[in-house]
């Protein structure tokens, strides 16, 4: 089991910054892949940014340039900077791990970007 726990979201207006956390239960040096997804009411979860096994960070095309994914694997954390925000961002933030086969999320967290 990996549980996942988001923190950082908030209401923020455009062309602002926040910086999201994600704890892991576990050390996040054992996961096999980790990143983040957003979702806004009445779509799919889309991927924000993520890596999988070795390979390099993969980012969605509308955040590249603005938004890094980073971890701390002393701290058993992952971030997610977000700059230069925009309302379009405005979405529930919800972080995963790949962890034996199996996919683990976190409970969200919500972003709010205002014009």
């Amino acid at each position: 089991q990996v549980q996942l726990v988001e923190s950082g979201g908030g209401l923020v207006q455009a062309g602002g910054s926040l910086r999201l956390s994600c704890a892991a239960s576990r050390s996040i040096s054992s996961l096999y892949g980790m990143g983040w997804y957003r979702q806004v009411p009445g779509k799919q979860r889309e991927l924000v940014a993520h890596i999988i096994g070795g390979g390099s960070i993969t980012y969605a095309d509308s955040v590249k340039g603005r938004f890094t994914f980073s971890r701390d694997n002393a701290k058993n954390t992952m971030y997610l900077q977000m700059n230069s925000l925009k309302p379009e961002d405005t979405a529930v933030y919800y972080c995963n791990a790949l962890w034996l086969l199996n996919v683990y999320w976190g409970q969200g967290t919500q972003v709010t970007v205002s014009s």
